[in-house]
């Protein structure tokens, strides 16, 4: 699919990073599930995406245009997609586009792409909202929910970051957690944790024995 890369969506500071996930369909219509952070105007009525060109997301949208943003408190949801070990959630079809929405959410956006310029590694794709929805309210504001969301963020950035500093911001969130977090968030950062430690034994374990050699 071919798009024009010229595009009038919003952008910092006019518009605001927004913290979601991202539904798409595969080539065989299979739905995938992403973080994402897109730039949205005041009225939700654009979208700037910035996926990197190797992303299924990308491709998704280069090749089928449409897709789903979902705005939401879970940051289990959140944390468990940003590591690509999420269970398939409840989904249901999307009425006005080519895919899914998922219905665990707080309010979702469903997009379709009017530019996509990736002649770049981050690719920048300009979408226009063409329906929206709401299940239920938003929780609010709290501490240890974005400390979740930071450490889904860190925990995506293994192979760019520092041990040392992945573990000393992991230790600085779980302070914030523990003060502030329920159930819900202290599974989540207990989830990321876990993964964060696995990831990073197998890298130095890889390393050691790549220096063996």
């Amino acid at each position: 699919m071919s798009r024009d890369p010229k595009s009038t969506g919003p952008a910092l500071p006019e518009g605001s990073l927004l913290e979601g996930i991202v539904t798409t369909l595969d080539a065989d219509r299979t739905p995938h599930i992403a973080p994402m952070g897109p730039i949205v105007d005041a009225d939700f009525n654009w979208l700037v995406l910035r996926p990197f060109r190797t992303s299924t997301t990308y491709a998704n949208l280069k090749r089928g245009g449409t897709g789903v943003l979902h705005v939401t408190d879970d940051v289990e949801l959140l944390a468990r997609a940003a590591v690509g070990r999420l269970v398939q959630p409840p989904l249901v079809r999307a009425n006005a586009i080519e895919g899914v929405i998922l219905t665990d959410t707080c309010r979702w956006y469903a997009f379709e792409v009017e530019s996509l310029d990736d002649r770049e590694e981050r690719t920048r794709i300009v979408a226009r909202v063409i329906d929206r929805g709401r299940f239920r309210d938003f929780f609010g504001f709290n501490r240890a929910k974005h400390a979740v969301v930071e450490a889904a963020i860190l925990a995506t950035r293994i192979q760019l970051l520092e041990a040392d500093h992945i573990l000393s911001e992991l230790d600085r969130l779980a302070v914030l957690v523990e003060k502030t977090g329920g159930r819900q968030e202290r599974a989540a950062f207990a989830f990321l944790q876990a993964h964060v430690h696995e990831k990073l034994t197998r890298q130095t374990g890889s390393a050691a024995e790549n220096e063996a050699r």
